[in-house]
């Protein structure tokens, strides 16, 4: 007996969708995960669509695709940016505790004597 396929519905995009998609990978700086994420697509379909862009399959945007992108353009870099300084938190949030309990550790030790 063959293995059937799941009954899952997968989401359909337009063609005018996916050339924003496409459109905001090209912006110097922009990583296509966080364009990715940003979107709530996998990178894999988002890459899969670059790939029909330099085939020719996606080409042809209008416009209003063009101004369309634009506005959330500031918004990915924004977000590309917090993500960076939660990052940069969250490692000095270790550091400070690994300090912290290295001074508690001494002291303790450093008080039987």
């Amino acid at each position: 007996m063959a293995a059937r396929l799941s009954a899952k519905k997968l989401p359909r995009y337009s063609l005018e969708f996916k050339r924003k998609a496409v459109k905001l990978t090209k912006i110097p700086g922009m990583e296509v995960q966080v364009v990715a994420k940003a979107l709530d697509l996998h990178p894999v379909m988002l890459s899969r669509w670059r790939q029909e862009w330099r085939e020719g399959r996606l080409r042809g945007a209008s416009e209003q695709v063009k101004h369309a992108v634009q506005a959330p353009v500031r918004e990915l870099k924004r977000l590309q940016a917090l993500e960076r300084a939660h990052a940069l938190l969250q490692e000095e949030h270790e550091l400070l505790k690994k300090a912290i309990r290295f001074c508690s550790e001494r002291s303790r030790t450093s008080s039987r004597s």
